[in-house]
């Protein structure tokens, strides 16, 4: 797979594509029905899928008040891409420039003069240009006279369930079992592991220290069951994860994710980059009036943890 960055990026002399636009912050289930339509299509015709994305998302620029946490990583989007069956992606450098672009002005210097389009295929909401002035008719219209075909597909789901608005509502719930069901798949925050204060360790309980982007979605404050993955080996663990600031602690204002892997005290993960995703929720962040209740409370997290996941 390739990512292109800037139209200049795409290679020249390339046969048509058939063309997947949207943001697919998440690469959830919704977009999966447009990629599998696309995919249909190109292996019938011999082409390649290429995914049109936008970096940063249109509305951190437009309205950078209003820009929506993000999902995953332009790196992590493109590899969920791929592995929903795009051949390459085009992340489209959006600026306040390419947002006044008329919706025939991005049909000519994207889909037919960079990508080659045979077939666009996109969601049956979708809008683009200017003021979001274009949607599928104004594709449709404008294949007719450019050699190409516009695909508007319905989700299954319904678009309400479907979309990354609501995956990002399940996770502001703590419901990280909605927002599997959404996506396909378990949400995941991903980073390299950071040095803590050691308190998980001192109290047995030694975990992976991963902070959370700014800008950046995680799931509310709480425990969660969920797996430790090492990207380098890809070793995966079972692990109870804490999001949140540690309110039994004074001082501690970072909010983080800290994954436990269950049993496990000899593992070194400074510096490693790991993913943690999150199953189910066991319990919502707590202030504790000493170690003991808390340490209590550790305890029954790993064995409900331990359950969930072996469940």
């Amino acid at each position: 797979m390739q990512v292109w960055r800037t139209l200049e990026e795409i290679p020249g002399g390339r046969g048509r594509s058939v063309v997947v636009i949207g943001n697919f912050d998440g690469v959830h289930r919704g977009h999966r029905t447009v990629i599998d339509r696309a995919r249909a299509l190109a292996d019938r015709d011999g082409h390649e899928v290429v995914a049109v994305t936008f970096d940063p998302h249109p509305m951190a620029v437009l309205r950078p008040e209003h820009a929506p946490s993000a999902l995953t990583t332009l790196e992590d989007r493109a590899v969920l891409l791929r592995e929903a069956g795009v051949d390459h992606v085009f992340a489209l450098p959006f600026s306040r420039d390419i947002a006044a672009w008329s919706p025939e002005e991005f049909v000519d210097r994207v889909l037919v003069g960079a990508l080659h389009a045979s077939t666009v295929v996109v969601g049956a909401n979708f809008r683009f240009g200017s003021r979001a002035s274009g949607d599928v008719a104004t594709l449709v219209e404008a294949g007719a006279t450019r050699d190409f075909v516009a695909d508007g597909v319905e989700l299954d789901g319904g678009p309400q369930v479907w979309s990354s608005t609501y995956v990002r509502t399940c996770l502001t719930a703590g419901d990280v079992a909605g927002a599997a069901e959404a996506l396909g798949r378990p949400f995941a925050v991903s980073g390299v592991v950071v040095e803590g204060d050691r308190r998980g360790r001192e109290l047995g309980y030694p975990t992976a220290n991963v902070p959370i982007r700014s800008g950046s979605a995680a799931p509310a404050d709480g425990v969660y069951a969920g797996w430790l993955t090492r990207r380098d080996t890809g070793d995966r663990f079972p692990a109870a994860i804490s999001v949140g600031t540690n309110p039994t602690f004074a001082g501690d204002r970072e909010r983080r994710v800290e994954a436990y892997a269950l049993d496990r005290d000899d593992l070194e993960l400074y510096g490693v980059e790991v993913e943690v995703a999150f199953v189910d929720r066991i319990r919502g962040m707590v202030r504790f009036d000493g170690i003991e209740p808390l340490l209590e409370t550790m305890a029954d997290d790993v064995r409900r943890t331990r359950e969930l996941l072996e469940g």
